[in-house]
């Protein structure tokens, strides 16, 4: 008898199925036990472990011992003309039966009843984001803006720069899933359940606390909260200096990774403390900065409030040189200058001084922020960004590769439109859906990744992202995309509807009214539309190319495409009409040879993919 034979008629086989079939119910058990009841982790690993070690010494015991109707025997005891083991066989095999409907019964009870509840619950949230969302991460975490119980002049932004640089030391460790900064941020100066706020960040811990000063002393108090059972996992209050802050947010940081069960050894606690500015004047001036920053994206005239932002950011970098995020935020001035000047548009408070040293002044910016990174992905981030807008767009679709093979919570500034126009689409969805699981109240996530997944050809999913990305975090930029996606998929009443119902500049209402004649292919309404938007738009902008494309105006297209071609930042916002027109090629590539040589030089497929069709459009 062979030795596989031998095993059969042993039952060591049906032994060892029984038993791996066994244990995983009881380690599926033991997971929702523990989980209920808030075990530690390493109380479920310590009884996954046990029951591996007992695999095999089931094995071993099933073959040196024998089931008789005398009771349990040695198998070298048993005469094997009046073994039973068949008998037995035949048992454990209806035992394993019963098993697996168990553990059938079990999956299925967890993966259709589980999974759909805890959706629903988070569904009852007003912020919260449902089906684009994966499964929540056992270690997750939001840390929310620390509250400032004190009024002094900066309070409030030591508390938010203190907050900031927990947030970013606690984002170096791979294996937590920390909300970013945008979306924990939005719920500052809110009385929210943490429950509430857990399911629509979709983490299951949170961080809160407070800072008060008073003088040269101040008193921080921090909690980790257990979301589903508001169960405080840790809490300590720190009494000291503020010239001490740095010390207590890494103290904080550390406390709440090994409260996660997170390994920290000394190269890991390094890390986590040069995330951050180290630095507490710098860390209140770069709040002070951010401010303005966002205020000047919706709230304040832009280039304005830029300028004025760029103030503190120069004084932080005078202070922190080595920061690199600071540098990104600082370029946006510039950026927005030069596309406002390249694209025909005139701002008043922006001299041919201010011009002539934008672009310079974005690339320094940009060579800063890939000289200081601190991480490789940041690094291959900030290549990317500074390889397009300096015009070194050889061997880009490399730099596009590297960016998005990123893992974690990053998103260049620039990556998103130059994956879509170079072919990238398709591998860059599930990056921007990663980003958006990050910063799930961020209007910017749920637009990146709805007009990703329309570039990428799934307009079904474009026009559900933007439609749950418009109740969840609605922006103009977002609503551009719904009516994009709602236009691709031929609902046009529906995008027209949403035009008049959330378009509040009336040149951009014009802009998209245009784009639906012309996917329609109604000739005489686009015409009508394109009539208005000439005549009321002012100045020649960036949106003149795209408009005289959709509806197949090749010549005035190129004539467009052909004096912005001719500046210095011309193949950068030609980029980015390119990406906007989600129509192919907008001109005749001939007609600007300067963008025709980068495109050359970085051997891009032109013309580029077409998202949307234009029947008006004929090249």
């Amino acid at each position: 008898m062979s030795f596989f034979e031998e095993l059969k008629r042993r039952n060591v086989i049906r032994v060892g199925i029984a038993y791996a079939v066994t244990a995983w119910v009881l380690a599926q058990v033991a997971e929702f036990a523990f989980e209920t009841f808030g075990a530690p982790e390493w109380v479920l690993r310590s009884v996954v472990v046990v029951l591996a070690l007992g695999l095999p010494l089931a094995l071993l015991f099933a073959w040196a011992f024998e089931m008789t109707p005398e009771g349990l025997k040695r198998e070298k005891q048993v005469d094997r003309s009046v073994s039973i083991t068949a008998q037995t066989g035949r048992k454990l095999d209806r035992a394993i039966i019963v098993v697996l409907l168990i553990a059938v019964a079990w999956f299925a009870w967890d993966k259709f009843y589980v999974v759909p509840k805890d959706a629903e619950t988070a569904g009852a949230t007003p912020h919260a984001a449902t089906a684009s969302k994966p499964l929540v991460a056992e270690k997750s975490v939001a840390v929310l803006p620390f509250v400032a119980m004190s009024s002094g002049p900066d309070d409030e932004y030591f508390a938010d720069g203190l907050t900031e640089e927990i947030l970013n030391s606690l984002a170096q460790l791979p294996e937590l899933l920390v909300t970013a900064r945008t979306s924990a941020f939005s719920f500052k100066g809110q009385d929210i359940p943490i429950q509430e706020i857990a399911a629509a960040l979709g983490v299951r811990h949170v961080v809160e606390g407070s800072v008060r000063r008073s003088g040269d002393r101040m008193r921080v108090t921090a909690q980790l909260i257990r979301a589903e059972d508001g169960f405080h996992l840790w809490s300590e209050n720190y009494d000291s200096s503020s010239a001490d802050a740095i010390s207590v947010q890494e103290n904080i940081a550390e406390k709440i990774a090994v409260a996660l069960d997170i390994v920290l050894d000394e190269r890991r606690r390094e890390i986590m403390r040069q995330a951050g500015l180290r630095d507490v004047e710098a860390f209140t001036l770069y709040q002070k900065g951010l401010d303005l920053y966002e205020r000047a994206h919706g709230d304040i005239p832009m280039i304005a409030g830029l300028r004025q932002a760029n103030e503190y950011f120069e004084q932080v970098m005078q202070r922190v040189p080595e920061y690199a995020q600071v540098y990104a935020d600082h370029s946006d001035l510039y950026i927005h200058m030069l596309n406002n000047a390249t694209g025909g548009a005139v701002d008043a408070d922006v001299t041919e001084e201010d011009l002539a040293s934008a672009y310079p002044a974005a690339i320094a910016d940009y060579e800063a922020a890939t000289r200081f990174a601190r991480t490789d992905s940041a690094r291959n981030l900030a290549e990317l960004d500074l390889a397009f807008l300096s015009g070194n767009w050889r061997g880009l679709g490399g730099r596009i590769e590297r960016a998005i093979a990123n893992t974690g919570c990053q998103d260049g500034n620039w990556l998103p439109p130059v994956a879509h126009v170079a072919g990238y689409s398709d591998r860059y969805l599930a990056y921007s859906m990663e980003v958006l699981t990050c910063d799930p109240l961020r209007s910017l996530s749920w637009f990146n990744t709805a007009r990703t997944a329309l570039w990428a050809g799934d307009k079904e999913e474009a026009l559900r992202l933007a439609r749950e990305g418009t109740e969840i975090a609605p922006g103009a930029w977002l609503t551009m995309t719904l009516v994009r996606t709602l236009v691709a998929n031929a609902r046009y009443d529906e995008a027209a509807a949403e035009i008049e119902k959330r378009v509040q500049e009336e040149g951009l209402a014009h802009v998209l009214r245009t784009m639906i004649a012309a996917h329609e292919g109604d000739r005489a309404r686009y015409e009508e539309h394109l009539e208005t938007y000439l005549r009321e738009r002012g100045s020649p902008n960036f949106w003149d190319v795209i408009v005289y494309a959709w509806g197949g105006h090749l010549a005035e297209a190129g004539r467009r495409a052909a004096e912005i071609d001719e500046k210095a930042f011309g193949p950068v916002l030609l980029w980015q009409i390119t990406h906007w027109c989600t129509c192919g090629a907008p001109w005749d590539l001939e007609a600007t040879p300067n963008f025709a040589a980068r495109i050359r030089d970085g051997n891009i497929a032109w013309p580029p993919p077409s998202p949307l069709t234009f029947p008006l459009k004929d090249w």
